[in-house]
């Protein structure tokens, strides 16, 4: 079996592939945690876990008696999130609990460790044309982009890192592009670390602060509704 076909028949099981979107939310979950939201046997969250180990997509960490997985990194993060913009439309809720948390998800969430969303495709919208971030040949931050990243978020690109500075990552809810890459996660983690935008419940979902709002607005013109 090719490489390509192993991955894919990772996430063809419905249960594996709800671990992976759940673990979008850039955090690390234990076994019983992901067992409890995909609503199957601890037995078979841990068997399911150990082939997404063992395929790549996931790591593993362990503290005492305790094993706890995540994505492997940004690059399994965006094979998911990118397969998820294939699916045939945004998924029915089934009761009112999951209809406020998918229209909580829609309007603004993490996307592993960058911002999506509505809010997240207005931000990458604004970039572009504040001439922070060039779309010509594929995304590209600017000079002044480099200096709006060290100025307004305190960011400065490691030296040889492997991390792309701006990579453009399809929203699935928004069937548009978000931004990825550095530039992407330098922005979600200031926005959470300032209060910009706070996690709603134990989801991906996040609510803009007003406080949020308002440095949206002067940082980018971003009208946050």
């Amino acid at each position: 079996m090719s490489p390509l076909a192993e991955t894919a028949g990772l996430l063809a099981d419905p249960t594996r592939a709800a671990f992976c979107q759940a673990l979008l939310d850039g955090r690390a979950w234990t076994a019983g945690e992901l067992a409890r939201h995909a609503d199957v046997r601890p037995s078979t969250a841990s068997e399911q876990l150990s082939r997404l180990v063992k395929g790549g997509l996931l790591a593993e960490e362990r503290q005492g008696r305790h094993r706890y997985v995540r994505l492997a990194g940004p690059e399994a993060a965006a094979l998911i999130e990118a397969l998820a913009s294939y699916a045939p439309g945004v998924p029915r809720p089934r009761n009112l609990r999951q209809s406020v948390r998918l229209g909580a998800e829609a309007r603004a969430r993490t996307c592993y460790d960058h911002l999506a969303g509505r809010l997240g495709v207005a931000l990458a919208d604004a970039v572009i044309t504040r001439g922070l971030v060039a779309d010509d040949c594929g995304l590209a931050v600017t000079p002044a982009g480099r200096a709006w990243l060290t100025e307004a978020l305190g960011y400065q690109h490691p030296a040889g890192t492997r991390r792309p500075l701006v990579r453009s990552c399809l929203d699935w809810t928004e069937r548009r592009p978000h931004l990825a890459g550095a530039l992407g996660a330098a922005l979600c983690a200031t926005a959470l670390e300032r209060q910009w935008v706070r996690r709603v419940g134990s989801g991906r979902a996040v609510k803009v602060t007003p406080e949020g709002g308002e440095a949206f607005r002067e940082l980018l013109g971003v009208e946050v509704g």
